[in-house]
């Protein structure tokens, strides 16, 4: 069974989005496709064929948020030895050696991940060149647009 890590904020969020699309979407669909059906010829009938569409991609969804809830492996930062070290679920602030910009990122799971809010997977090239690093230490990191040095100033468990 493969198993997909992530913070207890990232499983609620998926506990959450699978019971909307269960009590929610799922319901709104099916009354979307009926409404369809009672047009007559399904053969011409779009509002039909996007419905049942519809359909397919919320049942994928469910399936996928079910197989990763039932391998989920939840990993509380805040329970964790504070050993300074960079680990999956810790917030990192860095400072970037060639610019000397400062970024935050907060190492998370796939599902969680959301550069534009600072929250990085833990598969990224970034996460990946930090994973085992300890406040002070510097990596360097072959990102998609070069190779980048940065400097480790804090490690939060919180």
């Amino acid at each position: 069974m493969q198993r997909y890590p992530m913070t207890p904020e990232g499983h609620k969020a998926l506990e959450d989005e699978l019971k909307q699309l269960k009590t929610v979407e799922r319901p709104r669909i099916t009354t979307a496709i009926a409404e369809a059906r009672e047009h007559g010829d399904l053969k011409e009938n779009a509002e039909y064929h996007a419905a049942r569409e519809q359909q397919g991609f919320c049942e994928a969804r469910i399936r996928d948020i079910e197989a990763k809830l039932s391998g989920a492996q939840i990993i509380d930062p805040a329970k964790l030895p504070k050993e300074g070290r960079v680990v999956f679920g810790v917030t990192v602030v860095l400072e970037n050696m060639d610019d000397g910009a400062k970024r935050r990122y907060k190492i998370v799971g796939d599902d969680e991940a959301d550069f534009k809010v600072g929250k990085i997977s833990v598969n990224s090239p970034i996460a990946r060149g930090l994973i085992g690093k300890s406040e002070g230490d510097e990596a360097k990191i072959q990102t998609p647009s070069g190779l980048a040095e940065f400097e480790i100033l804090e490690v939060i468990y919180a």
